[in-house]
């Protein structure tokens, strides 16, 4: 299918002054990947078109996180990000919740790791050639193999990529964070626990931020656009929708396929 680009509204109730990026600069973010790779490819061109037509003097694109786990090919994810640096544009690579758990479970969480494989773990371990001879297992044996093996599957580069992911960016008025921040407490205070795994206490607060904040973490069927926050997790593993919301100043639209 062909990549749609829509309008971003902007909801009522929100400040005055509406957000905006620093001048000049085109920011565009993209939302959970989930191992669809061939998805990602078709946001990359539609960004370097983009890039092509609309000027700028600078260009931050931020991932929000969320590359492994379900999905086609998580493996190819991660070497479409690493691969993906054309010339102008500013890579912000985010963790999530499922970085954070493949992260712990390498660091010996084996707990963790046994969690991890009830929400994709399963399909990324065979997306790096470990095929699970009983995808049911979850003792503490099958743990301590799955994560030998695993430290021993992943190349350098993807070790590396894993163990370097912020959990949130800044520019002008946005704040990117995968899961969201924690009403009442200043962005430059958040845990990050909370900016990688917070739910109904962020996406139910009607509090002001002090920026918009930008996530993924929660599945919509549309982006949620509200004053304080834009949700873009259109769960594209299994939707095949993956949205990018483009900022342009205080223009807002979204590239979706």
């Amino acid at each position: 299918m062909p990549l749609r680009w829509r309008s971003c509204p902007r909801p009522a109730g929100g400040p005055a002054t509406p957000a905006a990026t620093p001048p000049g600069t085109v920011v565009c973010a993209i939302g959970d990947i989930h191992g669809r790779s061939d998805l990602l490819e078709q946001i990359h061109a539609g960004l370097a078109l983009d890039a092509r037509l609309r000027p700028a003097s600078r260009r931050v694109l931020v991932y929000l996180g969320d590359y492994f786990s379900r999905g086609v090919d998580a493996r190819a994810v991660i070497e479409r990000v690493l691969a993906w640096r054309p010339p102008g544009w500013e890579i912000v690579t985010l963790k999530g919740n499922h970085e954070d758990l493949i992260l712990r479970f390498l660091e010996g969480e084996l707990r963790t790791g046994l969690h991890w494989l009830d929400y994709g773990g399963v399909d990324a371990l065979a997306h790096y050639g470990i095929p699970m001879a009983d995808p049911e297992a979850r003792d503490e044996a099958t743990g301590a193999e799955l994560r030998h093996r695993l430290l021993g599957a992943l190349p350098a580069a993807h070790r590396d990529f894993l163990r370097h992911l912020p959990a949130s960016h800044r520019e002008g008025g946005y704040f990117f964070a995968h899961g969201g921040v924690l009403p009442g407490v200043p962005l430059e205070a958040q845990s990050e626990r909370d900016l990688v795994w917070i739910r109904k206490r962020f996406l139910h607060s009607e509090a002001d931020h002090g920026a918009v904040v930008v996530h993924g973490h929660c599945i919509s069927p549309e982006p949620e656009v509200r004053p304080n926050r834009i949700g873009i997790d259109t769960g594209a593993y299994r939707s095949g929708v993956l949205t990018c919301l483009v900022l342009d100043g205080a223009e807002r639209a979204f590239l979706q396929t």
